[in-house]
């Protein structure tokens, strides 16, 4: 219960900072229009920062099913408990979502593009190009959860380092690949708040874009996996 109370919370946590940096940029009406991709980088950054604190020793703070089936691959995890992770990490991920809507729904009702409502909640690729836009996806996790686990050889770390380097490894890989698919490295980071963005009553709405939903899913599972792979495989 533990376990799933923190993925559901943290990952919640996540989806609030997280979408709400892209609401608070993009949309009419938000005080903060404008502020641009330093402010959405470093902001997603934070927003895995701040639960990871939080949970870190009450779950690991995986926040990402990509990470927990990684770890479970590598022995990291029991596969007993990975069902109550994604459990917890969907649920926390649809509910941020829906707080999201519900703190700017004024400023959603104020914005006509509805490309820009649909980018609060999901991904999209700058270039549509279904091999490259896995590909990215793919890599960014890959670099993520290699760095997570490649911290974790660091002797006499002192506590609380290891999320400041997960932090900045968040806001390098968004920093320099952001810019080609949204950088999502997160199934349910992209897949709740788009399930979401569909049954909402959002006023003035595209549909969900459900041709793309796929990728931002399937690449950071291959990412993660390849990365514990390729991580047990170095002789350290």
């Amino acid at each position: 219960m533990l376990i799933f109370s923190a993925e559901l919370i943290g990952t919640m946590i996540v989806i609030i900072l997280g979408d709400g940096v892209v609401a608070n940029v993009s949309l009419n009406k938000s005080g903060m229009k404008g502020a641009g991709s330093i402010q959405i980088t470093l902001a997603w950054g934070f927003a895995v920062l701040l639960p990871a604190f939080i949970f870190g020793a009450a779950s690991g703070a995986h926040f990402n099913p990509a990470i927990t089936l990684a770890l479970a691959i590598d022995g990291s995890i029991a596969w007993s408990l990975v069902p109550t992770y994604v459990a917890g990490q969907f649920a926390g991920a649809f509910i941020g979502a829906v707080m999201v809507y519900i703190l700017f729904k004024g400023q959603f009702d104020a914005t006509q593009d509805a490309n820009t409502k649909l980018g609060v909640f999901a991904t999209s690729p700058s270039v549509p190009n279904k091999g490259l836009n896995i590909l990215s996806e793919a890599v960014g996790t890959f670099l993520l959860v290699f760095a997570i686990k490649g911290i974790g050889n660091i002797a006499d770390l002192a506590p609380g380092v290891d999320k400041l380097l997960v932090f900045g490894t968040i806001t390098s890989i968004g920093m320099s690949l952001g810019g080609l698919t949204g950088y999502a490295i997160n199934p349910v980071r992209d897949l709740c708040p788009r399930i979401a963005h569909a049954i909402l009553p959002i006023k003035g709405k595209r549909d969900s874009n459900w041709g793309y939903a796929w990728i931002p899913v399937v690449g950071p599972f291959i990412g993660a996996i390849a990365a514990v792979l390729v991580f047990s495989a170095i002789p350290w």
